[in-house]
């Protein structure tokens, strides 16, 4: 999903469970945050920390199955997965029936019921160029006449509100179809995807398409308030419809007593309160004292909740403390500005500080040795994932040296100062820069590090101004495409393209790549898009992601997901 720039992006993965002290009477769930949320408005979030609000209250056609590994896709405002044309270029869904809306000053005091036509309303927007929508790569030159949509309607909202676009329509209130150029086999992923939450037009005129500061959703939380430096308020939507918790999982959602509550009504909670806490020592404090649900373990409190045998401390059990370890679909990278007239032109400057950076201690300071070090471009858990695949650089300070000098710079004489742009602000981020920022000294590299809000630094990056950073990805959908699609062309801002990379050829593969199954074909290609990369560097590649995460046993039906964000409203809180 999203960025951790995305995707994350994730912020060292930090956002955390938490309760106060008197909830014993209060069936809320508090959710501490590593960082401010940059927007609520669904045609522009892509990154975990707003992601993991909206999708409360937001919702798409289709989830992801709660309990069900390998990842697979269900009906959520849709009544059934959608009938496709024997060619792939069509999709036709029916919509479920008195589906209601939060209330919101634009409906006049009425209720208002989901219709198809939301759906096109959305997909509009992020065609719209105002919207700026971090979405609209995923529907670019994919649905019949939606380019000419958005050329001809520019920036004018009136032709936006009375155009249409030639491939989606709505014969009724309860039909939606979808036409393709081309058949597009990821199209199901997209539908379940935030940007493609509906909405009605009556909202985006209201509020003349400004939507970062409200939710107007369908979801089991509707918005109660916001203070956008300190916190924000869900709360149980009383019209939400009858909907049940999973009659169904895998082995380990059965062996875990994930299906406990199997038929039951959901939501369990009342709420979920979030709370912006930078600092990863609170969040810890917090949860020993019972004040925090589930936590994702502080490198610096590794040693403290599990023994050398990757089990739970014997002081954490007697607390009633639960252990989940889970492989994510997450993954990080050093990223290069390839527009910048200095690093973004100088491919030998680029090998040289891809070699000069341990990457090995990197992941032993910073996640304890639980990160797994990248050996492609590639997450794990994606089909064409080759574990046996080779990265062209590693750690070599002689080699960093030689490459240094063969970009103009011997020993650094001469190179200006590189900005390194910071995640955020806390104590984490602060010291993975300096880290980054002492590694490159000893080859004669001087670095200056930038700190920044998260909601800072994804502004700078969607506009062009970092130059050196560290980025990293949330996948949307465990498929290749997800990943190649932040190097094309045509996903510079405002897309996910951060690094302003472009290489024709890379483009001209993408474009075979993304209409392709798996398959022998598609990893073959696969295989000749990570050389490119190799070759050009816009990435020098980090780690892949693991969770060792701790819950409490009064949280109920928990089970971590990096693709799943719509968790809250399978959650409870209970004593049994």
């Amino acid at each position: 999903m999203k960025n951790i720039l995305i995707l994350c992006f994730v912020l060292f993965l930090g956002f955390t469970g938490c309760r106060k002290n008197d909830l014993t009477n209060k069936n809320i769930v508090n959710v501490p945050l590593s960082g401010e949320i940059s927007t609520l408005d669904p045609a522009n979030s892509y990154d975990t920390i707003s992601a993991s609000v909206i999708y409360q209250c937001y919702e798409q056609l289709f989830e992801y199955h709660y309990l069900k590994r390998p990842y697979t896709l269900k009906p959520l405002l849709a009544e059934a997965l959608p009938e496709v044309s024997a060619d792939g270029k069509t999709y036709k869904i029916k919509i479920k029936k008195d589906i209601v809306y939060h209330d919101d000053p634009a409906f006049e005091g009425k209720k208002r019921f989901l219709k198809a036509q939301d759906f096109i309303t959305q997909i509009k927007r992020l065609a719209y160029s105002p919207t700026n929508s971090n979405g609209w790569w995923l529907f670019d030159g994919k649905i019949k006449g939606i380019n000419e949509f958005r050329e001809k309607v520019g920036n004018d909202f009136s032709k936006f509100k009375s155009m249409e676009i030639e491939g989606v329509s709505a014969p009724d209130d309860h039909t939606l179809i979808i036409e393709l150029t081309e058949p597009y086999p990821q199209m199901l992923y997209t539908l379940a995807m935030s940007f493609t939450s509906p909405m009605p037009l009556e909202v985006v005129e209201k509020y003349e398409n400004i939507l970062n500061d409200r939710i107007v959703g369908t979801g089991p939380f509707k918005l109660e308030k916001w203070l956008k430096l300190s916190n924000l308020k869900l709360t149980r939507f009383k019209d939400y419809r009858e909907t049940t918790y999973p009659s169904q999982g895998d082995r380990l959602a059965n062996s875990r007593g994930l299906l406990e509550d199997a038929g039951k009504k959901i939501p369990f909670l009342d709420g979920v309160h979030y709370q912006i806490i930078k600092e990863s020592q609170t969040r810890w404090l917090n949860f020993r004292s019972k004040k925090i649900d589930y936590l994702i373990i502080p490198k610096d409190n590794y040693a403290s909740a599990v023994n050398p045998n990757g089990q739970l401390t014997d002081e954490l059990k007697k607390e009633n403390v639960k252990l989940q370890v889970f492989p994510t679909l997450t993954y990080w990278w050093l990223s290069f500005n390839m527009r910048d007239p200095l690093l973004g032109k100088n491919l030998n400057l680029r090998k040289a500080i891809a070699h000069a950076i341990d990457v090995e201690k990197y992941i032993q300071v910073f996640t304890n040795n639980i990160g797994q070090k990248a050996n492609s471009i590639y997450p794990p858990g994606i089909p064409g994932y080759n574990p046996g695949a080779q990265l062209p650089y590693g750690y070599n300070v002689e080699k960093a040296k030689e490459f240094l000098a063969k970009a103009g710079y011997p020993e650094g004489k001469g190179l200006p100062e590189l900005t390194y742009d910071v995640r955020g602000s806390n104590a984490t981020n602060r010291q993975q820069a300096e880290f980054i920022k002492n590694e490159l000294s000893k080859i004669g590299i001087n670095v200056k590090v930038i700190l920044n809000t998260f909601p800072g630094f994804l502004k700078k990056s969607r506009n062009g101004k970092l130059q050196f950073w560290q980025d990293g990805w949330a996948m949307d959908y465990p498929d290749a495409e997800n990943s190649l699609q932040l190097l094309v062309t045509k996903n510079h801002s405002p897309g996910p393209n951060a690094t302003y990379y472009n290489n024709p050829e890379f483009d001209k593969l993408f474009d075979r790549l993304k209409f392709l199954s798996d398959g022998d074909e598609k990893r073959e290609l696969m295989l000749q898009m990570e050389q490119i990369i190799h070759d050009d560097l816009p990435w020098v590649m980090q780690y892949y992601a693991r969770n060792y995460i701790l819950y409490h046993d009064h949280l109920k039906n928990y089970r971590h997901s990096d693709l799943i964000y719509n968790n809250m409203k399978y959650l409870k809180l209970g004593t049994k």
